[in-house]
């Protein structure tokens, strides 16, 4: 790429993002990251995968040292798995933990895309130095449109640390998460399920809203490392500030799991029916 294509590149970059980056640095990191496993176009949703984020020795978020987020994600996750085993028999559903244990954080959409899932939904609870911030957001892959995003997708990329050997591995492309510039390119990578993501996201939170009392704060984009290399529609739930007292009171109760929890499910039959009638319509 010549000198004059990489300025072009920078300038882009500005435009989209809002910071001057270096137009070599910015090439660098794109060229850095590897690429996705190949897209597998699914006309149903017969697997999907729930995702508790944290767990073992990354706790995750905690509220006022009441509850920490692994236990919340996996109380949410277990009690969406259970509806949806129960409510959608014929849909295969596959957990990343069950448990209270450390995963790496490439192993989580490596699974979904080795088991050929047909969506993947990540499960976390947010957190905010200012206890006043409330609400529960869903995201999926893209450019953040503010700095409260890409501080979410900071905060959650940063369980990379809790790896040894994370600058060494080849899945990250080389992804620092102490790197401002790092964050921004890598918001830029676009997921090739946009379309279903962003249809998922919105259900997920017009579903929750109505049965939680934890008010909604909208469908999102940011760049989530979990998100990143999965080959199907993906999520990424922030059920709720754990620093926020009202919030905390719903996501550390079974009661408020579970309101929570069937919210998602809601938002998955609606999309799995909605995906499979249109494409029998169309003869798929």
């Amino acid at each position: 790429m010549g000198q004059g294509r990489m300025k072009q590149t920078g300038k882009f970059l500005r435009r989209l993002t809002g910071y001057a980056l270096p137009s070599m640095v910015a090439l660098v990191l794109m060229l850095s990251l590897p690429a996705a496993k190949k897209v597998r176009v699914s006309n149903a949703v017969n697997t999907l995968v729930i995702d508790a984020g944290h767990g073992g020795l990354d706790p995750g978020c905690n509220g006022n040292n009441e509850v920490f987020e692994k236990d919340v994600t996996l109380g949410v996750a277990l009690k969406l798995g259970k509806l949806l085993k129960d409510s959608l028999p014929s849909l295969k559903v596959l957990y990343t933990r069950t448990t209270d244990k450390s995963l790496k954080l490439w192993e989580r959409p490596n699974l979904a895309n080795d088991r050929q899932a047909d969506l993947f939904i990540s499960i976390h609870c947010n957190a905010n130095p200012n206890k006043a911030a409330a609400g529960s957001e869903t995201y999926f892959m893209g450019l953040h449109k503010t700095e409260g995003n890409l501080e979410v997708a900071k905060r959650e990329n940063s369980v990379i640390t809790y790896e040894s050997d994370y600058k060494e591995n080849t899945r990250y492309g080389g992804f620092d998460p102490d790197s401002p510039e790092g964050h921004i390119i890598f918001s830029l990578v676009q997921n090739a399920f946009m379309k279903q993501s962003l249809k998922l996201a919105t259900g997920i939170e017009s579903q929750t809203s109505k049965l939680s009392p934890i008010k909604t704060r909208g469908v999102k984009q940011a760049g989530f490392l979990v998100l990143w290399q999965t080959s199907m529609p993906s999520v990424l739930v922030e059920t709720g500030f754990l620093t926020n007292a009202t919030d905390r009171v719903s996501l550390k109760s079974s009661d408020g799991q579970q309101k929570i929890a069937l919210g998602i499910f809601r938002a998955v039959r609606d999309y799995k029916n909605s995906l499979e009638t249109l494409n029998s319509v169309n003869g798929k």
